[in-house]
C-alpha cells in the first residue's frame, strides 16, 4: 500500500495561564528514515537492524547540495520538477545497469538503474517536503535464467499524487514505457526489493556466498516477499542443495500460487533430481497458465533449444513474439535459435533490434561481440 507520512494533526496552542491563543504549534516533518529503522528492529532485532541501509536516506553531503540549489518553491508541481532537474540536469545522472545503488552512491557516483534512481528521487523530494512512494510495476517484471533456473525482480518507479492522480517517474532508457499496472508499495518493501536486486545481481554473478545473505535479509525484512524467496531457492539449488530448494519453492508457491518463474524452477529442481512426472506435469501446467507471459515462453524455446528440438525453440519464441515486440530478450531468444539453425542474417537482425531496444543487455551485446569475430 502506499506509504504515507504520518500525518498529525497541526495543534494551535492556546491561552497559556490566561494568555490569549498566539499561534499553532510548527509541524515536525514526518520521518521516514527512524520509522523504516523501527520496522527493520521489529523484522531483524535491533542489531541487524542498525547493520541494514535505509535506500532512499540522504546525508549531510547530499543535503548541502540541494539547500544550494533548490530554493523553496510555492507548489508541488513546481518542487518536483526542480527536483527532477536536479538529478538529470545538475547532477547529470546517468544509466548504470548495476550495481543497485542508494540515494547516496547514486548522488555521489552519478549513475545508478531504475531503482537506483528511485532511490534517490525519494530521498530528495522528501526532504523538499514532498510525498513520493514506491510503485511496482506488476505488469512489467524483470528476469535473467543461468543455469535453467529463473532469478527474478520486480520493476520499480516512483511515484505521487498530484491533485488526486497518481503520476510516475522511472529511469528506464531504451525502452518505451507502456506500463498498465501499478501498486504502491511502503518503505518496507521497497527495502526487501533492495536486497533482493544486490542478492539478484550477486546470484547472477555466481557469488552464492554474498548472494544468499543478501537474500536472506530481504526475506527477512519482508516474509512474504515471492521474488526473494524464489532467488534464494535457487541459491539453494546452485549449491546443490535441491530439496532445500523444493522447500523454499513451496514456501513461495504459498504465497503466490501460480507464480511462473517460482513453478520452472521447480520443474528445474524435479528434473534434476530424476522426477520426471512430476517435472511434466508441472511444466504442462505452467504453459496452461502462462499463455499471456512472452518470458515464459522465451525460457521454453531456450530449454528446448539445450535439448537440439531447434523447431520447436522456434515455435516459442514465435509464440513470445505475438505477445510483446519490444522487450529485447525475446529478439535475443530468436538470435540464439538462428545461429543455431545457420541463419545469420536473421541472427544479426534480432541482436541489432535488442540492442535499440536496451543497449545494456549483456546477452545481445555478448552476441554482437561473437559475431564481429
Amino acid at each position: 500500500m502506499r506509504h504515507s507520512p504520518n500525518l498529525r494533526s497541526l495543534l494551535c496552542l492556546g491561552a497559556v495561564l490566561g494568555a490569549s491563543v498566539t499561534g499553532c504549534a510548527q509541524y515536525q516533518r514526518f520521518d521516514s528514515v527512524a520509522h523504516l529503522r523501527e520496522q527493520y528492529a521489529g523484522q531483524v532485532g535491533a542489531a541487524a537492524a542498525q547493520q541494514l541501509a535505509v535506500p532512499f536516506e540522504i546525508d549531510g553531503s547530499v543535503r548541502a547540495a540541494i539547500e544550494k540549489k533548490l530554493r523553496p518553491l510555492p507548489s508541488e508541481l513546481r518542487t518536483l520538477n526542480a527536483v527532477l532537474n536536479f538529478i538529470f540536469e545538475d547532477l547529470d545522472l546517468h544509466y548504470s545497469l548495476t550495481p543497485t545503488r542508494t540515494a547516496v552512491q547514486t548522488f555521489h557516483e552519478e549513475r545508478g538503474n531504475c531503482l537506483s534512481f528511485v532511490n534517490l528521487f525519494v530521498g530528495l523530494a522528501r526532504e523538499r517536503g514532498l510525498n513520493p512512494f514506491y510503485v511496482e510495476v506488476t505488469d512489467y517484471q524483470k528476469w535473467n535464467h543461468r543455469a535453467g533456473m529463473v532469478v527474478s525482480q520486480g520493476h520499480i518507479v516512483a511515484g505521487m499524487y498530484l491533485d488526486g492522480e497518481l503520476k510516475t517517474y522511472d529511469f528506464l532508457p531504451y525502452r518505451p514505457k507502456a506500463y498498465r499496472d501499478f501498486q504502491p508499495i511502503d518503505d518496507l518493501t521497497a527495502a526487501a526489493h533492495y536486497y533482493n536486486n544486490l542478492g539478484a545481481e550477486a546470484l547472477l554473478d555466481g557469488d552464492l556466498k554474498r548472494a544468499a545473505g543478501l537474500l536472506e535479509t530481504a526475506t527477512r525484512i519482508a516474509p512474504g516477499f515471492e521474488k526473494a524467496v524464489n532467488n534464494l531457492g535457487v541459491v539453494k539449488a546452485r549449491s546443490g542443495d535441491l530439496q532445500g530448494a523444493l522447500d523454499l519453492y513451496n514456501k513461495g508457491l504459498a504465497l503466490s500460487p501460480d507464480n511462473s518463474m517460482i513453478l520452472t524452477n521447480m520443474t528445474r529442481a524435479y528434473q534434476q533430481l530424476g522426477r520426471t512426472a512430476e517435472a511434466d506435469g508441472l511444466l504442462a501446467r505452467i504453459e496452461t497458465s502462462n499463455t499471456t507471459n512472452p518470458f515464459f515462453f522465451v525460457y521454453q524455446g531456450e530449454i528446448a533449444l539445450s535439448r537440439g528440438d531447434n523447431q520447436k525453440a522456434l515455435d516459442y519464441m514465435v509464440k513470445a513474439l505475438r505477445l510483446d515486440t519490444e522487450a529485447p530478450e525475446v529478439h535475443v531468444g530468436f538470435a540464439k535459435v538462428y545461429l543455431a539453425i545457420g541463419e545469420v542474417d536473421k541472427a544479426r537482425h534480432h541482436i541489432e533490434r535488442a540492442l535499440k531496444l536496451d543497449a545494456t543487455n549483456q546477452d545481445a551485446l555478448q552476441l554482437a561481440t561473437m559475431l564481429r569475430r
